[in-house]
């Protein structure tokens, strides 16, 4: 099931016809509450794609939920992504997931594989997966596993030629610059900071990312 995302969003960029973006996943992308009233990183991405890139026209959705693991995803998939028949499906699962532990791993992988391949089937969408942000150790039910849920989105976004957005290794390398703690809400939930340094890899990834936008310049510690 391999495909080239990367070059298909790249395309997307480059036509001026209007397209979907869908971001959906757990309570990282639901982006409530522990944001405490500032924008998430899929509104800064709607920011920067329908404004500041003048793609006024693309709509951008959010269909995340609180709590979910890529089993709800499964179980509701024509209601939250399907039916919007995005050109752009973007995931963000695995804070959930990790809790199943070593034993829910496979099925984890073998779950987030079929997901990938409806969404293809159905819509023929080009597909950004995140890892998710790293920790901090006050959450002993997801500690000892994310590291292996990160790695598992990473394999399967090598399988599937999905874009990677790596938040596990960025908040592993601001954990060594001992600035982590002032991107969280608390053990797990990002911040605005957060969520601001989770936009800015993502355009990075997107090759739209502008040293002189207001979304990009927007103050990450």
């Amino acid at each position: 099931m391999s495909y080239d995302s990367l070059e298909a969003i790249k395309s997307t960029l480059a036509d001026p016809n209007p397209v979907k973006w869908l971001f959906t996943g757990d309570s990282i992308t639901h982006g409530a509450f522990h944001t405490l009233g500032h924008r998430d990183y899929a509104e800064h991405f709607a920011e920067r794609v329908r404004w500041e890139l003048r793609r006024v026209r693309d709509g951008v959705i959010k269909s995340a939920v609180n709590g979910w693991r890529i089993t709800d995803l499964a179980a509701d998939l024509e209601w939250n992504v399907l039916q919007y028949r995005p050109q752009i499906v973007s995931l963000n699962f695995g804070m959930n997931d990790c809790t199943g532990g070593a034993a829910g791993l496979t099925a984890f992988k073998v779950g987030y594989h079929e997901v990938l391949r409806r969404i293809r089937l159905e819509t023929g969408a080009a597909i950004i997966l995140h890892t998710p942000p790293g920790l901090l150790p006050l959450a002993p039910t997801r500690q000892d596993h994310i590291a292996s849920y990160a790695e598992a989105v990473r394999e399967i976004a090598l399988e599937t030629g999905a874009v990677l957005v790596d938040h596990f290794a960025n908040w592993e390398a601001a954990s060594k610059r001992e600035v982590m703690v002032y991107w969280q809400s608390d053990a797990f939930h990002p911040n605005e900071y957060g969520h601001r340094a989770m936009a800015h890899l993502l355009f990075e990834r997107l090759g739209i990312f502008d040293a002189q936008s207001a979304v990009c310049r927007l103050f990450v510690p």
